[in-house]
This record gives C-alpha cells, sequence and structure tokens, in this order.
C-alpha cells in the first residue's frame, strides 16, 4: 500500500519501521521540525525523521500543515492512506480527504477512555489496570472518531518509558494486521460512546511534585509517569531534586512520619499520608543521578 506517514516521537517511529518492514510504499514522512535538546541545547531531528532519511524517503517538515503549498504536495504523493502516530500537529479537513482510504490514527490509548495529548501517563497517574492501542480515523475533534481495532496490555508497575515502548511494538503490529481490512472495506468501525470518555490533558510540570499529603501509592504513581519534560520532583535534604525510581513498600517498612525522610541500612524512605515509599533513585540539581 502506498502510504504517507505522519509522525514525531519514538512511538511514532517504531510505528513507521513496522510499516516498512512489512512492505509497504512510504511516499512521504511528515513531521515535526528539528529541536534543540539537552543541556547543550543540541539541534536534533525528531525520531521519525531519522527513520525515514535511513530508508531513503522524502521527509517534511512544515511549521503547520497550512503552509503554503502542503496540499499541492500531499496530492502529488499521491498516497493511497495517510497514516498518523502522534504528529503533534492538526490536519485541514481538505487534508483528511486527500487520499482515497482517507486518514487514521494509531492512538494510545483503549478509546474511548484517554482521548487527547497524555494518554500513557494519565493511565498510570489513575492506576488503570490495563491501556492499549486503538486504530481510528481521524474526524474533526480530538480522537473522536471511530475505531475499527484495539489491543491492550497491562499497565502496573511499568514507567511511562516502558509503557510506551511496549505501546509501539503493539502499535506497529496492529497496525500493520489491520491495513488489508481497511484497504479491502471489510474493517468494522465501532462508534465511541461518548458516556465513557476521559480526556488526557497534556502533564503540567506542578502534577508530577511528590506531595507527603497524598497517599504513598500516588506518588509512587507520579514517578511511573515521569517524564524529561515533566519530572517528578521532590526537596531531599534541602535539596531540590529529580526523583527518577520510586518503590511502594511492605508492611515491615519503617515508620516515617508525613514529610519526613527516613534513612536505614542505605536505603531512603518518605513519609506520606498512609505510610511511606522509597526513593530508590534520584538526582539533585545539578548532580548525576544517585
Amino acid at each position: 500500500m502506498r502510504i504517507l506517514f505522519m509522525g514525531t516521537p519514538d512511538i511514532a517511529a517504531d510505528c513507521l519501521k513496522a510499516l516498512y518492514e512489512a512492505g509497504h510504499d512510504i511516499c512521504g514522512v511528515y513531521t515535526r521540525r528539528d529541536k534543540p535538546v539537552g543541556r547543550k541545547q543540541v539541534l536534533t531531528a525528531p525520531p521519525v525523521k531519522e527513520v525515514a532519511l535511513a530508508h531513503g524517503t522524502p521527509v517534511f517538515q512544515p511549521r503547520t500543515l497550512r503552509d503554503g503549498g502542503e496540499d499541492e504536495n500531499i496530492r502529488a504523493l499521491a498516497p493511497e492512506l495517510i497514516v498518523v502516530v502522534a504528529y503533534g500537529c492538526i490536519l485541514p479537513d481538505e487534508v483528511l480527504t486527500m487520499a482515497p482510504l482517507g486518514c487514521v490514527n494509531v492512538h494510545a490509548s483503549l478509546l474511548p477512555r484517554w482521548r487527547g495529548a497524555a494518554p500513557i501517563q494519565r493511565s498510570i497517574l489513575e492506576g488503570d489496570a490495563q491501556t492499549g492501542v486503538s486504530i481510528m480515523r481521524i474526524g474533526h475533534g480530538v480522537d473522536t472518531g471511530a475505531y475499527c481495532a484495539q489491543a491492550s496490555c497491562a499497565v502496573p508497575g511499568k514507567s511511562a518509558d516502558e509503557l510506551t515502548a511496549e505501546l509501539a511494538e503493539l502499535g506497529g503490529d496492529l497496525l500493520v494486521s489491520t491495513l488489508p481490512a481497511i484497504a479491502d472495506g471489510s474493517a468494522v468501525w465501532t462508534e465511541q460512546d461518548e458516556s465513557l470518555v476521559t480526556h488526557a490533558a497534556k502533564i503540567a510540570k506542578a502534577e508530577m511534585r511528590l506531595d507527603p499529603g497524598a497517599d504513598a501509592l500516588a506518588n509512587v504513581r507520579r514517578v511511573m509517569a515521569s517524564s524529561d519534560a515533566a519530572p517528578a520532583r521532590c526537596v531531599v535534604a534541602g535539596r531540590p531534586a529529580r526523583v527518577m525510581r520510586a518503590a511502594t513498600c511492605d508492611a515491615a517498612a519503617p515508620k516515617a512520619a508525613e514529610g519526613s525522610l527516613v534513612i536505614t541500612s542505605g536505603r531512603v524512605f518518605l513519609g506520606c499520608a498512609d505510610g511511606a515509599f522509597e526513593l530508590t533513585s534520584i538526582k539533585p540539581d545539578g548532580k548525576r543521578e544517585m
């Protein structure tokens, strides 16, 4: 199948790799612009761009798809289908109808749960037992289109990075296996139940601050859901730090008053409203992870 791909981060790059491996003709790739990354602000290409260039595929990085000439460019590429995975840019109405088979999106949740920008992190923060991926049509609303396939996986015990990697592989496999049914018209599309909708708003940095007044499990989930963009943070021994990893405690854990630190046998515990949790790796500001 001749496919125009639109995506940006690692989860999109893995889906693009799956399409290449399945032998599809990727006629072009749209992705976001290179941006400065890290303390030295090194200009870095999106993961999708790197994968596309490695396969010799033309890459386009307009500011928006409404930039002059982009609609003509997409028509010239003549895709049969447009596949979108975490592109980060709104598709104009005219783009939605340019490919004969339309536009489909690989969304990292079991729709209608967690429509929006941060479905993976929200599933961790809310303590969901499972999440997954959905192959859906792109419409006018945010993740409101009907879906034709879903696959699920467990959430507990996984960090955002670990869950993202699992969903990327799951999404790539599901996309490849679903494309034949989309191509021949046999795919069965299910409209989303609006009464079951939840929204996955972008994670704000303030949400990820550890709160001794909350329960220990909620704080551990903040650590599991954290990322470079929105890290889990607290103050340890008077110094601000990012908490890289944390773990819940069993009944034998030392007692720790709310907001206090207990250090015993080389282990560090932070007291919360209902007990304590263990800090297993932290990165004080300006220092290495320890």
